[in-house]
């Protein structure tokens, strides 16, 4: 006896499309994977560079956070505009550099206590 197909949800869409998106990050050439490792690495590594000296240089840190959130939100921006549906290796690579460097702003705020 065959199991009837699935009906069409949302959620049955979101696990086919992770499905799809991990089938294809596994399928993908190394060069892409490493690049978008590396930027991942180098964001993390640039925030905790920037939280030492451009925000401690800085008198005033809000303003400080407020020009890279505005910094960040830019590039968001830009990505929307121009970057197709299948994004090229350059915009994978800056949407690594900026998740790894917010990520690292959140845990620092959170070792903070703020």
């Amino acid at each position: 006896m065959t199991r009837p197909p699935l009906q069409r949800t949302r959620f049955n869409g979101l696990i086919e499309q992770l499905g799809s998106r991990l089938l294809g990050w596994l399928g993908s050439r190394w060069l892409n994977k490493s690049v978008a490792l590396i930027a991942l690495f180098l964001g993390a590594y640039s925030a905790a560079n920037v939280t030492s000296l451009y925000l401690n240089l800085l008198r005033v840190q809000t303003l400080g956070a407020l020009g890279l959130l505005l910094f960040f939100e830019a590039l968001i921006r830009l990505r929307q505009r121009y970057a197709a549906p299948e994004p090229g290796l350059v915009w994978i690579a800056l949407d690594n550099f900026r998740i790894g460097f917010l990520y690292l702003i959140v845990l620092e705020a959170f070792k903070l206590g703020s």
